[in-house]
């Protein structure tokens, strides 16, 4: 019920009407709407970018929501190609902890302190799409 008022306070449900000492009635529309919300969240949507196809009419607008999934797959490529990278670096670092002969030094914390000097100011970052290798 939560997500429903939160979906509401952005303006992507509409609030039925309430009667008087009663409980709200959602209708079929609305379920689909939320379906819909859902579905976008899914395929990578983020919440602000989802009112964009929820106002898109499947009869007449295919080109604008084609570009809009269009825009999407690339953000989604290339949020797979850094995961990809990050999986290469986590797999070499984890195979220095095995490969370590010193029982005071796990290649893993060092690798990974060796990388964040690397950054320029020498902070390690936080954002996936900043690793720190």
């Amino acid at each position: 019920m939560e997500a429903i008022r939160f979906y509401q306070r952005r303006g992507l449900l509409l609030k039925p009407p309430k009667p008087q000492g009663g409980v709200r009635r959602y209708g079929l529309a609305d379920v689909q709407r939320v379906r819909f919300i859902k579905c976008a969240q899914r395929l990578g949507f983020r919440l602000d970018e989802v009112a964009g196809p929820l106002e898109l009419d499947s009869q007449t607008d295919c080109a604008q929501a084609r570009q809009l999934g269009s825009q999407k797959l690339v953000e989604v490529r290339a949020r797979l190609h850094e995961l990809h990278c990050l999986e290469s670096m986590l797999v070499r670092l984890i195979s220095t902890c095995s490969e370590s002969s010193s029982p005071q030094s796990c290649g893993l914390i060092e690798g990974m302190y060796e990388l964040a000097s690397k950054q320029p100011g020498g902070s390690a970052s936080t954002s996936v799409s900043q690793p720190c290798c």
